[in-house]
């Protein structure tokens, strides 16, 4: 499965989240540090939702840029 993830510039690292995994989350002083925590958070995340009986959530998150003139 592939999910949309966001990346966001915090103070001093950075932060994402993935918008179909409510919850999971992950921190990284890269974005390159941050997308492999995220990728690892996932999986962490799909295996608790598999030991706890849950649905996996089929992503459905699409991302894309807009140029805005200004």
């Amino acid at each position: 499965m592939r999910y949309a993830i966001v990346i966001e510039k915090a103070e001093g690292n950075y932060s994402a989240y993935a918008p179909d995994l409510p919850g999971c989350v992950a921190t990284g002083a890269t974005i390159a540090e941050t997308e492999l925590r995220m990728q690892e958070a996932i999986v962490f995340h799909l295996e608790g939702l598999r030991e706890d009986g849950a649905a996996i959530p089929v992503p459905s998150s699409r991302v894309e840029y807009i140029e805005v003139a200004g």
